[in-house]
């Protein structure tokens, strides 16, 4: 095969094929006594599973993964496969996390005190926990209160009092303040536990598809580790 031949399953430019090549994504091309690269049917094996991988990893995982296989080291390659399996277990799981937690929150914030916002003291007597511990989630980004112009006293306004009420459910299910931090962020992305809501079957369908796109990547994977290790160095 020629680049172009190559190139063309893919929608690729030739120049891309080459890149590859240069990278190591591909095994490295024979010559002809003119110097034009010669693929065979190794590179397009070599390189269906790259592409598949990106799609299922992303480009960076992807390289390193085909530039293990072709350095021998299969375990490694298999170790970044892992960590994206890994990821998307634990996306799943922030998933299910945030439906369970915004199921679970009141339908509203609770009558507000007369200043219209809620201080440390109100707020942490409202869910039970210490002015401190409501502090080590600002610290953490959970809570972002606004200060008063006057005293610079933390005020919490509704949109608050929402995620301390979100973090306190997912801390009570184990959750590191870490994942909290995302699952928060992801409610005032979205403007609310309403949008989010929506948000969240987009969400599960991209889960999905990558699950489905890992998939494929571990067939075609699986097809160009099946040719002789001897063509694929």
């Amino acid at each position: 095969m020629r680049p172009s031949d190559l190139a063309r399953e893919h929608g690729l430019s030739t120049q891309a094929v080459r890149n590859y090549e240069r990278d190591g994504f591909i095994p490295p091309a024979e010559r002809t006594r003119s110097g034009y690269r010669v693929y065979t049917e190794v590179h397009a094996a070599a390189l269906r599973a790259y592409l598949a991988l990106v799609a299922a990893h992303g480009h960076p995982a992807a390289g390193r993964i085909m530039n293990a296989l072709h350095d021998g080291a299969l375990d490694d390659a298999l170790v970044v496969i892992d960590r994206g399996h890994g990821q998307l277990l634990r996306d799943r799981g922030t998933l299910d996390a945030v439906r369970a937690a915004i199921g679970d929150l009141p339908a509203g914030p609770g009558n507000a005190p007369a200043s219209g916002g809620w201080t440390i003291g109100e707020l942490g007597r409202r869910l039970r926990v210490t002015p401190a511990t409501l502090r080590k989630w600002e610290s953490a980004g959970i809570l972002a209160p606004a200060r008063d112009p006057v005293t610079g006293y933390r005020v919490f306004r509704a949109s608050d009092v929402r995620d301390a009420e979100l973090a306190h459910l997912l801390r009570r299910g184990g959750y590191p303040l870490a994942t909290i931090a995302t699952v928060v962020q992801q409610v005032r992305t979205a403007g609310g536990t309403e949008m989010l809501s929506r948000a969240l079957d987009d969400w599960q369908r991209r889960l999905t598809a990558r699950g489905v796109a890992m998939l494929d990547a571990a067939a075609r994977l699986s097809r160009y580790l099946s040719l002789p290790a001897d063509v694929r160095a």
